[in-house]
């Protein structure tokens, strides 16, 4: 599920968090990196299993309305079909899945007053009364009305707080998450373990990530040196922390990923700066980059 821009950013964020707290063995930076990683695959399930509890609340809204010693007219001629779509059911007959949630927990990230609260209101939407309409809904349609529904629920406040009650920082996993979650939707029904493509054991993750992070850890005296070379009436104790583990990081992956092309990997981490340091940050970093890019490729250490 991560891309490498992805764990470039835990990385980063594990790399800065290390620095804060003075912590600088390997293992336990490992570790935090690892679980970084597992957080993004939690944060997965529980956005799935809203929305799968948000479409199985239409079973408990139907036992409801038929129990109406008077129902309406509305009430009779109300189905459960947000729930009863093949889509849905090979959600909440997954055992697998169901295993999984348990393994993580996910269930406890759900509040139940919270998940009946989101699916009245979603069924005030015209998306919603669209689907209704619908005598027999095809796939496509309920594609449609699952996808509506997710995004909807990323612009209500209810979601927000379920979401960062225990993941205060989802925003830098959302474009992630949200795009595994419209895959896994428009590829419903799924199969049995549909979710091992987004458990983040992927090549991004270890031959990448974990190969990086070893790097720099390891090599930090050596790549403050050679950065120290090229800061030109600069004082390396005055660069910002987040630039300096950007130049880490980007010598790094000069030196150790020959199968990246160097200006991908300079434009990608000047990217990452200006979404994280200061305004003058991406500046600062091209040119510091470009002379060592350039010293390497002069010791034919970079090609």
């Amino acid at each position: 599920m991560l891309s490498r821009r992805n764990v470039r950013i835990k990385i980063m964020q594990v790399l800065y968090a290390a620095q804060r707290q003075e912590r600088h063995d390997l293992r336990a930076i490992r570790s935090h990196y690892t679980l970084m990683v597992k957080r993004s695959f939690e944060l997965y399930l529980q956005n799935l299993l809203i929305l799968q509890r948000c479409c199985e609340y239409a079973k408990q809204d139907l036992a409801t309305r038929n129990a109406k010693f008077r129902p309406s007219a509305e009430d009779k001629a109300f189905r459960a079909t947000l729930a009863t779509n093949p889509a849905v059911q090979s959600l909440s007959n997954n055992k697998e899945l169901s295993r999984l949630y348990d393994r993580y927990n996910t269930r406890t990230l759900i509040d139940a007053d919270q998940i009946k609260q989101l699916y009245r209101d979603f069924l005030g939407t015209e998306a919603y009364a669209a689907y209704a309409a619908q005598e027999e809904p095809s796939p496509a349609d309920t594609t449609k009305v699952l996808l509506a529904l997710y995004k909807w629920l990323q612009g209500e406040e209810l979601f927000l707080t379920m979401v960062e009650d225990h993941f205060p920082l989802w925003t830098e996993d959302k474009s992630l998450v949200v795009g595994a979650m419209k895959k896994t939707i428009k590829a419903l029904p799924a199969g049995d373990d549909f979710y091992q493509e987004y458990e983040s054991t992927s090549e991004s993750v270890s031959e990448f990530g974990e190969v990086l992070l070893t790097f720099v850890v390891d090599a930090n005296d050596q790549l403050l040196t050679r950065i120290k070379s090229v800061l030109q009436n600069w004082d390396a104790e005055r660069v910002a922390i987040i630039d300096m583990i950007l130049l880490k990081m980007a010598i790094a992956e000069f030196l150790e990923f020959d199968n990246i092309p160097p200006q991908v990997t300079l434009n990608e981490y000047l990217d990452i700066s200006k979404l994280y340091s200061t305004d003058k940050s991406k500046d600062f970093l091209n040119g510091v980059l470009d002379k060592l890019l350039k010293e390497l490729r002069e010791e034919g250490l970079v090609r």
